[in-house]
């Protein structure tokens, strides 16, 4: 067939003989009540009458299409998770929309990730140019246009009557979702037009008008109270909004709740260094906001407090499914444990050549019921049937799919629909209690081959292969449109689809992970694609909607939780879930109502189910105690000054040499305002540059000479007394200083001295050292880390010297990296005591854990496509603006979504780069390699609300090619109330239990309407007998 076209039919003898008492029947039906006669359906099985030269039809392509296309990245390099994307060649932001592709003779263009060849291209012979032309103008003959519109077809339309088998006693009857989807799903619906991603990689990016016209007919996204911790979504008065493709019904969410928001910061040229993997994308770079937001992110694992957070399988298996207080693996076994407990409930083995490829629980006949029976899906294409209570087969068809390979089981409502390999899409109705059978006859679809993930979304299936997603709609009714969309689903510079979620509180939107860790919005009404966004450098292996937030899983044993409500979207929480790759997460919908927990479940491929708990308790908790810590707290203010110098190993006898230079730490103390902390980071402090002192000991692997050693620490001990004396000489005479702390580690010294006044406010002073030279093994290179609490408060001081020159940003992202996620430092054994001095979660072993850090250091980024002559004019005529957007840090900042800088805030640099200049001149680097001047020395912090920055500046010292910088900072330092601390913990604890209440009605509506297939009525009216709803939530019209 020349045409690519895929033509997707329904079976038609398949036989809707089976009553449901929990649907709705229908009929065709006049005013008087009367059957009216209606012409039969089409039939679909019937073949189009194929032409023997079919003609050639050129499709139109959508307006925007054009504006829309971007130049594909096809760099195959691998790059480091913590790599800067590559910046634009040209350096400034183009705020032109990009031109379309227009081919003209005299320039062929380059393939992406190609550079263009500096000659001309070779000549065309006259018989290929000739047969070029030949075939246009034939295909442009053959080739009529299509119609600007195609008309709509005739649709029938159906009146709802009772005409339903009774229903079982004592339960409502489940909504007929299929034919309300019938009514809203537009059949044979063009794609929208495809929306440009948000790229790591620079890009051209079209202007703000263009964007506000190509994007006017998408539905804005709804507006919502933010709540730190979990809520779902809808207003408890009310039922959350139903997931089919009926939109009539929906709720607003009215219902104030406990607001936990916390605030968050917002000449020739050398080779781009930023990270830069493809260099031929032209454009400018998305801006910070782009990516999501890290900085306050919470690493404590979501785990409850009670039954097992941990089931090995004990075998290998990819394929896991959760119900209640039961949870399934299988393969070529089939295991059930109780997620209570932990104790294996039923193993069965299906023998060396049947494999068990896809499973779900059934719909059960009663909510007491629910989650007991398992459908099991073989390579062989039979379906099995499991009752778990019993460990026996009740049922199994070994014809369902004949010789086929299941690949998914979908549960929806009270049907079952199975797909194998070959595409074959079966709908198993429910018999007449209501809950699928495999003895009646299924009815049968067709869907493309090379399925890579699919997701039910109401009545609807969204089925991606490879990049393509298409949307369908089964149904056991023949009359029903199975084919939504006349073209499938697809947005340029985007990976192979791997995982989809929809997420209960935002039930107008779709959400699909790919390979290449993007994630793509679609909007359910039109379909069109609302945004993408680049959420990690891995693969996505699995989402899921908990609540209001996005689960995803990832390859490397992380998972994310993210808040897509907010813009740009914020890291919630990232853990490391699994050892392994992770090869699914799940939330268990029904667990709220049948076990009183909201629970997902993740499987590893470290053979293990791990079980999380979906409200995030302990965040909750934690997050409303910080926010209220006035009620148990005093707060006083504290002024630290920190010191950076790279010193070129430097004598402190150099410094008498001249007057300046004398004066450099009595500028630094400021004694008419004496700080209470002072922190001094040295770099090179022996002479790096001195192979016998380091290259010598490092790469022979000798045993270091004693002399050597002596030497290093005697200059350790010179610059360690000499501070000691410069703050005698220069501080008031009433004010005395202890020393808190001193470590080195190969040129780096870090030296801590404390007001006396200070001095027994402080506790538990740990420090640690991270080797990052030679690929971390020696000392050359990394970070000395200092913690100290002081009154209630945790302060942790890192001292940094990352790898050196102009092409190593990469080298120095992952150094950054290693140092900020080390556990180097002691945990915390306490819990009461992580909650009140540390934060994100964290135990106090990693940097980031502490409330209040300052990083400083020779941190060694350099200024990008610069020349050296170009930087030192710009330096002179003061146009620093111009060189600080070449700043590899800021580069990286502002490109890279892994940068773990990201969390970190420089105040604005106002002096001139502190490196490299010639040693006891003001005159930048005039030797043979003649270095560009660079930002090396660099000071940030986090802490908001808690620390803030009064001075950023350098000092003009020439004993060393580095300039020093220091900066000064206010502290709030509080103390705690044990007494009023009990009083607020329990008052916390109230308010979480009234708002896990809440929660709770939310999350059984969801399922009961959403899963189980009640309408909403329904849904409250069972809730309400069952005695399942909270005092609080709104009975009316139960």
């Amino acid at each position: 067939m020349p045409s690519n076209r895929t033509s997707f039919t329904q079976s038609t003898d398949s036989q809707d003989h089976m009553g449901d008492p929990r649907r709705c029947s229908f009929a065709f039906r006049d005013a008087t009540n009367k059957s009216i006669s209606v012409p039969p359906p089409v039939n679909r099985a019937d073949k189009p009458k194929v032409p023997i030269k079919p003609p050639s039809i050129a499709m139109k392509a959508p307006p925007d299409a054009l504006l829309s296309s971007k130049v594909p990245n096809s760099s195959d390099e691998r790059v480091s998770p913590f790599s800067t994307p590559p910046s634009s060649e040209d350096g400034h932001d183009d705020e032109t929309p990009p031109r379309p592709n227009i081919l003209t003779r005299g320039k062929i263009k380059a393939s992406p990730g190609v550079p263009e060849s500096h000659f001309e291209p070779p000549p065309v012979h006259h018989s290929v140019a000739d047969m070029r032309r030949m075939q246009a103008s034939h295909a442009t003959a053959r080739s009529p246009s299509l119609p600007a519109a195609r008309q709509r077809p005739h649709v029938m339309t159906r009146s709802v009557t009772s005409h339903a088998p009774e229903a079982r006693p004592g339960l409502p009857p489940r909504r007929d979702v299929s034919a309300m989807e019938a009514r809203a799903a537009k059949p044979l619906l063009p794609p929208p037009a495809e929306l440009p991603p948000r790229h790591s990689l620079d890009a051209s990016r079209p202007s703000p008008a263009l964007i506000a016209a190509s994007t006017s007919n998408l539905m804005a996204p709804p507006k919502r109270n933010f709540t730190s911790g979990i809520h779902l979504g809808s207003s408890l008065g009310q039922a959350p909004r139903t997931l089919g493709a009926e939109r009539s019904f929906s709720a607003a969410s009215n219902v104030s709740r406990s607001s936990l928001s916390l605030q968050r910061p917002e000449g020739s040229s050398y080779a781009d260094d930023s990270d830069e993997v493809g260099s031929g994308l032209d454009g400018a770079a998305p801006a910070l906001t782009d990516y999501p937001d890290s900085s306050q992110a919470n690493r404590r694992r979501p785990c409850f407090n009670y039954g097992p957070q941990e089931i090995p399988t004990k075998y290998e298996t990819k394929l896991f499914d959760i119900c209640g207080e039961y949870v399934c693996t299988t393969g070529f076994l089939t295991r059930v444990w109780n997620v209570l407990t932990g104790e294996p409930v039923m193993s069965i083995s299906h023998g060396e050549t049947v494999k068990v490829t896809a499973l779900a629980f059934k719909p059960a006949a009663s909510l007491e019921d629910e989650g007991k029976r398992l459908w099991l899906g073989t390579n062989a294409g039979e379906i099995q049937e499991i009752d778990i209570p019993s460990q026996s087969t009740v049922a199994s068809k070994g014809s369902a799919h004949t010789r086929k390979e299941v690949m998914k089981i979908y549960r929806h409502a009270n049907e079952m629909w199975s797909l194998d390999d070959e595409g074959s899409l079966y709908v198993w109705p429910p018999d007449e209690t209501g809950i699928p059978d495999l003895k009646y006859t299924p009815s049968t679809f067709r869907v493309p081959r090379g399925h890579t993930f699919s997701l039910v979304v109401g009545s609807l299936l969204w089925l991606a292969t490879g990049k393509d997603i298409r949307v369908f709609q089964p149904s056991y009714k023949s009359s029903t449109a199975f084919q939504v969309l006349q073209r499938p689903l697809s947005q340029p510079n985007v990976g192979e689809v791997t995982s989809g979620a929809i997420i209960s509180s935002q039930p107008d939107r779709v959400y699909f992970g790919h390979v290449d860790g993007k994630v793509t919005v679609y909007s359910r009404a039109d379909y069109s694609c609302l945004e993408i966004v680049n959420v990690s450098l891995y693969k996505i292996n699995s989402l899921t909607g908990v609540g209001d937030y996005l689960w995803a899983a990832y390859k490397t044993g992380m998972i994310y939780v993210y808040d897509t409500r907010s813009q740009p979207w914020v890291v919630k929480k990232d853990w490391h879930a699994h050892d392994n790759p992770v090869a699914s997460v799940l939330v268990d919908r029904s667990s709220i109502l049948t076990i009183d927990r909201l629970q997902v479940a993740s499987l590893g491929t470290d053979n293990a189910i791990r079980i999380w708990d979906g409200m995030l308790r302990d965040d909750w908790l934690e997050s409303e105690m910080q926010q209220h810590d006035v009620d148990f707290c005093d707060f006083r203010e504290v002024k630290a000054t920190v010191v950076t110098w790279n010193a070129g190993a430097a004598k402190p006898g150099s410094l008498k040499s001249e007057q300046r230079d004398a004066q450099f730490f009595r500028d630094v103390f400021q004694p008419e305002d004496p700080p209470d902390i002072l922190v001094f980071g040295f770099q090179e402090l022996v002479d790096l540059e001195n192979k016998k002192l380091t290259a010598k000991s490092l790469f022979k692997g000798k045993k270091k000479d004693p002399a050597d050693q002596e030497h290093m620490s005697r200059q350790y001990r010179a610059w360690r007394d000499y501070l000691a004396r410069c703050i005698e000489d220069f501080m008031p005479l009433h004010e005395t200083y202890h020393l808190l702390h001193t470590a080195s580690m190969v040129g780096l010294f870090t030296c801590v001295f404390v007001k006396a006044s200070e001095r027994d406010k402080v506790r538990n002073v740990c420090a640690a050292e991270v080797k990052r030279g030679m690929g971390g093994l020696h000392g050359n290179k990394g970070a000395l880390i200092m913690r100290f609490i002081l009154d209630d408060s945790s302060l942790c001081f890192v001292n940094c010297h990352l790898a050196a020159g102009q092409t190593q940003t990469i080298h120095r992202n992952n150094d950054l990296a290693a140092i900020l996620e080390t556990a180097a430092l002691p945990a915390e054994r306490d819990p009461a005591s992580r909650t009140d001095m540390f934060v994100g979660g964290g135990d106090g072993t990693m940097i980031l854990d502490h409330e209040m850090c300052i990083l400083n250091g020779d941190l060694n980024y350099r200024i990008d496509t610069m020349g050296r002559d170009t930087v030192i004019d710009a330096v002179k005529q003061k146009k620093l603006t111009k060189l600080l957007e070449r700043d590899q840090l800021l580069l990286s900042r502002k490109k890279n979504p892994g940068f773990r800088l990201r969390g970190f805030i420089e105040s604005p640099i106002t002096f001139a780069p502190t490196y490299k200049y010639d040693v006891g001149t003001d005159n930048y680097d005039s030797s043979e390699k003649k270095r560009a001047p660079a930002w090396c020395d660099r000071l940030l912090y986090r802490g908001i609300g808690r620390l803030k920055q009064v001075d950023y500046r350098r000092h003009e010292v020439r004993v060393s090619d580095h300039r020093p910088v220091s900066g000064s900072f206010k502290m709030r330092i509080k103390t705690i109330s044990p007494k009023r601390r009990v009083v607020a913990w329990q008052r916390c604890e109230q308010r979480f239990e009234e708002v896990k209440q809440r929660l709770a009605d939310e999350a059984k509506l969801d399922f009961l309407i959403n899963v189980y297939g009640y309408g909403p009525g329904d849904a409250r009216r069972v809730l309400a007998e069952m005695g399942e709803l909270s005092s609080k939530t709104d009975r009316h019209d139960i």
